[in-house]
């Protein structure tokens, strides 16, 4: 009786112990897969009491590769520079002209242009429009330094310059004479470059904008054709620059005469195109070119020489000075 009561009392102990497991909460089997404890959980989620360290600079903590070149480098083509594009800015507002000017500098005090300076001489009887330069006493400069069309220059005859500059209260004057094989001058207006023709720069705020590369409303691009199909024809001046000015200017004086070989101009250009009222010592970036075309049968710039030695027309610290003498 003893053994029963033994035996049932285990028995009354392992289901008491199986009822245990058996319960709701344990109805789901044990995964195949164990979870991963946090240790390794916590590599695929964020903390959200923990700040997030932004990704390294790289650019600062490694050096880009240098990669072979594939392709060879093809030389860029020359391109003309003679005419601002139209839709180039312009700004709106122009420096005024009395702005006080530092003292006269000569070009071995403040070397802050290249090339040959330029003096205008003061001229208190205006010179007579024929062409001639007899009564010019200013010094000649040369106008040679090939800056475009290298490979369509020949030599000296086929095209070379040299100029005169003066002035007084109503003008800027200049006379050019230009060594040229053949004289082709078929363009008006804005295309007068692509056949005989002179260019003049004027920086009229030399001092104002004086380290400046690039153009601004007082720099001044202005064309002068000596006479459409011979120096006896029609005879115009265009300004390219400042563009929100650019047109025909009607009240600039011209003369001119020649044609194969050699051929002469006379230009007076108002001193109220460039809004400046001219003094004694007053100073200017300045650049006088000449361009040149020997095909009658199409219009084109062919070359261009000039008086200055890196001419680059939309920036003015590669062009040098004119000063006002009395």
């Amino acid at each position: 009786m003893r053994k029963l009561i033994t035996s049932i009392f285990i028995l009354v102990m392992i289901l008491g112990v199986s009822g245990c497991n058996l319960s709701p909460k344990n109805l789901n089997p044990t995964p195949f897969f164990p979870t991963p404890n946090y240790t390794m959980t916590a590599l695929f989620t964020v903390d959200e009491n923990k700040p997030t360290n932004p990704p390294p600079d790289f650019s600062l903590n490694t050096t880009e590769p240098e990669l072979p070149t594939l392709n060879p480098i093809v030389p860029a083509t020359e391109v003309p520079t003679q005419v601002v594009p139209t839709n180039t800015p312009t700004p709106t507002a122009i420096p005024p002209t009395n702005t006080p000017l530092p003292p006269t500098m000569t070009s071995t005090e403040a070397p802050i242009r290249p090339g040959t300076w330029v003096t205008g001489k003061y001229m208190p009887t205006p010179p007579v429009f024929d062409s001639v330069w007899d009564e010019w006493e200013a010094i000649k400069y040369p106008a040679k330094n090939i800056v475009y069309g290298k490979d369509n220059w020949k030599n000296s005859e086929d095209l070379e310059g040299s100029f005169r500059v003066g002035w007084n209260d109503t003008y800027l004057y200049i006379a050019v004479k230009v060594l040229d094989d053949k004289y082709v001058q078929n363009s008006t207006g804005k295309d007068l470059y692509k056949g005989d023709s002179i260019e003049i720069l004027l920086d009229t705020n030399l001092y104002g904008d004086l380290n400046e590369k690039s153009l601004s409303s007082d720099d001044y691009q202005i064309g002068i054709s000596p006479g459409k199909g011979g120096t006896d024809g029609p005879k115009e001046a265009y300004l390219w620059y400042p563009s929100g000015k650019a047109g025909n200017l009607s009240d600039v004086l011209i003369a001119s005469s020649g044609g194969d070989g050699v051929y002469r101009v006379e230009i007076g250009i108002p001193w109220s195109v460039f809004g400046v009222t001219p003094t004694k010592g007053q100073q200017f970036g300045f650049g006088l070119s000449i361009s040149d075309n020997d095909d009658p049968s199409q219009n084109v710039q062919q070359s261009m020489v000039s008086n200055l030695t890196n001419r680059t027309l939309t920036d003015p610290t590669t062009w040098t000075v004119l000063t006002l003498a009395k």
